[in-house]
């Protein structure tokens, strides 16, 4: 589009912010925040703002003197479109620094595309995206089907444009999806059950609270793309700090139990004080894992994730672990805390396994391992599950 068009027509914006009756609207039913307006020339030029206040924002600036720094800002934009050979071109422009003390916006970003459609000669600046400061962008645009200039001015709150805005988006989206190393933090939400378990050497069992026993775990994962470039093919790995409550029921709780010339065993005990009743009797375990898990991660077409499963395994070290009885004595509420090992397995082991869509996963990770050591512990192995909510 020819770049002296500019100026005049946004020169008649300014009058059509600031007076009315000086232009007047086609006919056609229209939306709230869109005025068409049908200038004497013959040319149509049409507004889009979100409300009358967004309109009267123009009046911030000084048209007649912003429109001949725009036109010398388009002036060099053009001059560099037409050296390019790329479909689009932006410069940015900093009239505030450049002139310190005026009026004037502090950045302008000027596109200009260039049409390379087939069914006409390619032709520069056929379209100019404009964008002033945080307060309104301009978007001047040549259709020449029925041989009148239309010009469309959009009128926002954004600086960028919405090409420029969706340029860069997709160029984003693009980056990530070619991107050989992907990071990202999750966290685990679910439940612990046992499996495989044994009664102790006194006969108990070791029965939990389902709801109770909760699993939560801290995620730091690194995705490797094993292949070439846009492979969906991955290997997940990464630390993974992880939190596992085993609730007992049936008051009961952990004890450790030394026999003569023994080592002590954990074993399952009910309070030695005549009808007390345990409210939280649990058995609280964090460790460090670290997943090796091959996995299949799917993009649409728009580049965001859509959909993944993977399985794989684990292994990881017990860091800490205590035990926690809460009860009622002399009608004041007790809250007792031990830390020790209770004999538990130190080196950890197993399978898991995923399968989600968008940001969140289904999870599932069964300990290979005893909870218990060997002969120094109620005998069973952990299985935890849940959701994995991606951030």
């Amino acid at each position: 589009m020819k770049r002296f068009l500019l100026l005049p027509l946004l020169t008649m914006l300014l009058a059509l912010v600031s007076t009315t009756g000086s232009a007047r609207a086609l006919n056609a039913p229209l939306n709230d925040d869109t005025i068409v307006v049908r200038l004497p020339n013959q040319a149509t030029m049409t507004l889009y703002v979100k409300d009358r206040a967004q309109l009267r924002e123009l009046r911030n600036y000084k048209l007649d003197s912003l429109m001949v720094l725009l036109d010398t800002y388009i002036a060099q934009a053009e001059k560099a479109s037409k050296n390019s050979t790329s479909e689009q071109v932006t410069m940015e422009f900093y009239p505030a620094k450049d002139q310190p003390g005026k009026k004037v916006p502090e950045q302008i970003r000027i596109t200009m595309h260039n049409d390379q459609t087939t069914d006409r000669p390619a032709k520069k600046g056929d379209r100019v995206d404009v964008s002033v400061g945080r307060v309104f962008g301009v978007t001047v645009e040549e259709s020449n089907t029925d041989g009148n200039d239309r010009v469309s001015v959009r009128v926002g709150s954004s600086a960028k444009s919405d090409s420029i805005r969706t340029a860069e988006r997709k160029a984003k989206q693009e980056e990530r999806a070619n991107r050989a190393v992907h990071s990202n933090f999750d966290i685990d939400l679910g439940l612990n059950a046992l499996t495989n378990k044994q009664r102790d050497i006194n006969g108990n069992s070791l029965d939990l609270r389902p709801v109770a026993s909760r699993y939560i775990s801290l995620n730091w994962h690194y995705d490797i793309r094993l292949g070439r470039k846009g492979s969906p093919l991955y290997l997940r790995t990464g630390p993974e700090l992880a939190f596992n409550n085993y609730m007992l029921d049936n008051n009961y709780q952990f004890v450790n139990q030394k026999g003569v010339n023994q080592p002590d065993v954990t074993v399952l005990q009910k309070p030695a004080e005549a009808g007390r009743n345990l409210e939280k009797s649990k058995l609280a375990v964090s460790s460090l894992n670290l997943p090796l898990m091959p996995m299949l991660s799917f993009r649409d077409k728009e580049g965001k994730d859509s959909f993944r499963i993977g399985a794989g395994g684990f292994v990881g070290y017990r860091l800490g672990s205590h035990t926690k009885l809460k009860y009622e004595e002399d009608g004041n509420t007790k809250k007792d805390k031990d830390r020790g090992s209770y004999n538990l397995t130190d080196f950890q082991y197993g399978v898991q396994g995923t399968i989600g869509i968008r940001s969140i996963d289904l999870f599932a990770k069964y300990n290979l391992n005893h909870t218990f050591k060997d002969n120094r512990g109620p005998q069973a192995n952990t299985i935890s599950f849940g959701l994995s909510i991606l951030q």
